[in-house]
């Protein structure tokens, strides 16, 4: 059976030593700084809930956009070498299971990930070499999320092995 991360390699077309290279040599929290992840958080969100595709705006109507930009700029944070402030107020990111109400498609990743890189475009405190590494970190994380929905989904018409047949 293929994991997650292998089959998040396969529909991004990120190999996993390229996503993960953000864990490679430069700290990317140490070298670009917090607000470059705030202003990176607040540029998308921005994006994301100016989207003219209803459909895509819809998945994020719960959500305040200023509690998604925080959530996200420390996550980037954490997870880009930086204190764990995610953790300290959240818990465990557990990135399947905080998308699990989501549909997370193939579909709904492209759009995430249009909107990212235009993000990246835009915040100038980001150099290509950190924009090319953080950008294969959210595609591949963006894939492994669609395989966490796919699995999902594949579950919910898999009947429970105590249930009585009849």
């Amino acid at each position: 059976m293929q994991s997650l991360q292998e089959k998040a390699s396969r529909l991004s077309g990120v190999a996993r030593e390229d996503a993960f290279a953000i864990d490679d040599g430069t700290n990317l929290y140490q070298k670009l700084g917090l607000q470059t992840f705030i202003d990176l958080s607040t540029n998308f969100y921005n994006r994301v809930y100016e989207d003219e595709e209803e459909w895509f705006r819809g998945i994020f109507a719960g959500s305040k956009k200023e509690e998604a930009i925080q959530n996200q700029y420390e996550f980037f944070v954490q997870r880009m070498g930086g204190p764990p402030m995610f953790s300290m107020r959240r818990g465990h990111p557990a990135l399947i299971g905080r998308h699990r109400p989501f549909p997370v498609t193939h579909q709904a990743a492209e759009r995430w990930l249009h909107h990212m890189q235009l993000a990246l475009d835009s915040v100038p405190s980001i150099d290509s070499d950190s924009k090319i590494k953080m950008m294969n970190f959210f595609r591949h994380t963006a894939f492994f999320l669609v395989a966490g929905d796919e699995l999902k989904n594949q579950k919910q018409g898999v009947p429970c092995k105590h249930a009585v047949s009849k």
